[in-house]
């Protein structure tokens, strides 16, 4: 998962159609997803995980291979969950230290390679890709 500070991200614009911002309380099922590159899901205060469901569900039930990115309150302790989810990329809020969140992000090896659970983007938990790999 990539980590940004709050300087270096560029809300999506009305002219830029190729990224959504999607709405807290929005349904991803519905959302036009033609010609969207990145979608941008916010969270208005760390309590909030609506933004979680709405990555997970434009991930595994809408197929959507863009960039997804957390903006607004988000706090290094949610960064697991959030790659997890399929987030891409987490914007921090403005007091959150990046080495901080770094570590953090380090601190769950399990959910990159050699994982032993699904999530939204792998589904398939590491034992049942290493038993598939050994049939073949």
């Amino acid at each position: 998962m990539k980590l940004l500070p709050l300087t270096d991200h560029t809300p999506a614009g009305a002219e830029d159609r190729a990224v959504l911002a999607l709405a807290n309380d929005a349904d991803p099922l519905q959302a036009p997803l033609e010609g969207v590159t990145r979608i941008d899901l916010h969270f208005p205060k760390f309590t909030d995980g609506r933004a979680f469901s709405q990555a997970f569900l434009l991930r595994r039930r809408r197929g959507f291979e863009g960039e997804i990115r957390a903006t607004g309150d988000v706090l290094a302790d949610q960064l697991a969950q959030m790659e997890r989810s399929g987030f891409d990329v987490a914007v921090l809020r403005a007091d959150q230290d990046m080495a901080t969140a770094q570590r953090v992000l380090a601190s769950y090896p399990g959910y990159g390679v050699g994982k032993y659970q699904g999530d939204a983007v792998d589904v398939q938990p590491h034992f049942k890709e290493s038993k598939e790999g050994a049939a073949a």
